[in-house]
C-alpha cells in the first residue's frame, strides 16, 4: 500500500527583498557591461574634452570665459545624454533580458526606480566632469577676466539643462520601449515643432508654453529666469517630460514581458 507524499516547498516568505542600492548598481552595470552603453559614455566623455579644446584654441579673447567653456562642455552632453537614458530602459526589450530582470525582482516598479536613480546618478556624474573640464579649460585658455559673470543660479540652470534631458530620453524609453524609434522621435519631434513654431507667425508667441526646446532657451543665458520663464519650463517639462514618463511608466507595468 502506498503513501501519499507530501509536495516540496521552498518557503520564501521570509527572504529579504533585493536592496534598492543593489538595484541602482546593476542598473549602473548593465550601461558598462553592454558594448553601445561603454561606448557611449566613452563618447559623452571625449566629446566633451574635445569640444572644450577646440573652443579654448579657437574663441576670441574675450569670450574664453568659464561659464562658455561650461556651455561648450556641456552642448555634446545634451545630445548624447538622453540616447544614454533611452538605452537605459530599452535594453531590457531590445536585449530580451527583461524576462530575467523582473524574475529576479517582481516588484517591477522598483526596477523602474533603480533606472531612474542611475539615470540621475550618471547626470549627476556628467554635470562634474562638464564642469571640471571647463574649469581646467579656463586655466589653460582662458582669456581676459574668464570668471566673470558667474553665479550660483548659473550652476542650477546648467544642471536642470542636462537632467531634465537626460529624464526626457527616459521617458521616451518607457514610452515607446524601442531603442531606435524612440531615439529618432526624440531628435525629430522638437526640431518638427521648432520649425513649425519659428515659421508660423500665429504660433510664435505660444512657442514658450509648447516647445520644450524654445523654453529651455534661457537655461544657457547669464542669470536667473523670470517667473514667467520659470512657468514656461515647467509647464512645457510637463508635456515633453512628465506625461511622456507617466504614460511610459504605466506601459511598462502592464506589458507582456517576453
Amino acid at each position: 500500500m502506498s503513501t501519499m507524499t507530501a509536495p516540496v516547498t521552498l518557503d520564501v516568505s521570509g527572504t529579504p527583498r533585493v536592496p534598492l542600492s543593489r538595484l541602482i548598481k546593476v542598473e549602473l552595470r548593465k550601461m558598462t557591461d553592454t558594448r553601445a552603453g561603454m561606448w557611449l559614455m566613452v563618447t559623452i566623455a571625449a566629446v566633451t574634452v574635445i569640444a572644450t579644446t577646440i573652443f579654448g584654441l579657437a574663441g576670441h579673447d574675450e569670450d574664453r570665459t568659464f561659464y562658455n567653456f561650461m556651455q561648450f562642455a556641456g552642448a555634446p552632453q545634451g545630445f548624447l545624454l538622453p540616447v544614454l537614458g533611452i538605452l537605459l530602459v530599452t535594453q531590457e526589450w531590445s536585449q530580451r533580458t527583461g524576462m530575467v530582470t523582473f524574475t529576479l525582482e517582481p516588484h517591477r516598479a522598483r526596477v523602474l526606480s533603480a533606472k531612474v536613480y542611475a539615470a540621475l546618478l550618471i547626470g549627476v556624474a556628467a554635470f562634474v566632469i562638464a564642469v571640471g573640464v571647463a574649469a581646467l579649460a579656463t586655466v589653460l585658455f582662458g582669456g581676459t577676466d574668464p570668471w566673470r559673470e558667474l553665479g550660483g543660479v548659473d550652476f542650477l540652470k546648467f544642471g536642470i539643462l542636462q537632467i531634465t534631458g537626460l529624464l526626457q530620453g527616459l521617458a521616451f524609453g518607457l514610452l515607446f520601449l524601442n531603442s531606435a524609434f524612440a531615439i529618432v522621435l526624440y531628435f525629430v519631434l522638437p526640431t518638427v515643432f521648432s520649425i513649425l513654431f519659428n515659421t508660423v507667425p500665429a504660433l510664435q508667441d505660444s512657442a514658450p508654453w509648447i516647445d520644450f526646446g524654445t523654453a529651455q532657451g534661457p537655461l544657457g543665458e547669464v542669470g536667473n529666469l523670470s517667473g514667467k520663464e520659470w512657468a514656461q519650463l515647467g509647464l512645457t517639462a510637463t508635456w515633453w517630460v512628465i506625461l511622456p514618463f507617466v504614460a511610459g511608466l504605466w506601459r511598462v507595468l502592464r506589458a507582456e514581458v517576453k
